[in-house]
């Protein structure tokens, strides 16, 4: 499905958030190889799980066809900074919900990207009657479950050493939803 572009100017930076198009995917499997690489709060080692360019535009084709999914970029300057993804299930017994996905380039952290991309997915989802918006945060990323909460989300579940990263200790995930309650 497609949103329609919203610009924010934001702690001096200008920057757009928009439907994916399949011209990015070239640049979206560049950032997301970046962006694997800049953190340990998402779920590849760098290169882990890599998306080709062709990779992506098959994604994006099946998204904006798809009233079930989203996929949004945030851009300035003509250059790919962040994305977010939900991706829905055809199966009838969860076709109320959608779980979505972030990723943002370390350097653009605290322009309130990833928070602007979140609320254009919960904007979408309560307009397209997805009842329930589920993630998945790594327990020591306050910063992001205290966004969440913000913005309506609430634990649901902790997933047990859930997660091994290189300083060889397991993380608990925590597992958080959002409920629509317009609908």
């Amino acid at each position: 499905m497609l949103i329609s572009r919203k610009d924010f100017n934001i702690k001096s930076l200008n920057y757009t958030i928009r439907s994916a198009v399949e011209a990015d995917a070239e640049a979206l499997s560049d950032l997301r190889l970046q962006i694997d690489g800049e953190t340990e709060n998402l779920d590849r080692e760098p290169g882990e799980a890599f998306i080709d360019p062709k990779g992506f535009q098959s994604i994006i084709k099946a998204d904006t066809e798809s009233a079930r999914n989203i996929f949004l970029v945030a851009e300035t300057n003509g250059r790919l900074i962040g994305f977010s993804r939900c991706a829905g299930n055809d199966l009838k017994r969860f076709r109320h919900k959608v779980e979505f996905g972030v990723g943002v380039l370390k350097e653009f952290w605290g322009y309130g990207i990833g928070k602007n991309l979140l609320q254009e997915s919960i904007s979408w989802a309560d307009e397209n009657d997805i009842k329930k918006m589920t993630l998945h945060v790594m327990e020591s990323n306050e910063s992001a479950m205290r966004l969440y909460e913000k913005l309506g989300f609430v634990v649901e579940g902790i997933l047990k050493d859930d997660k091994l990263l290189s300083d060889g200790n397991f993380y608990n995930m925590i597992v958080m939803g959002r409920l629509n309650n317009l609908n």
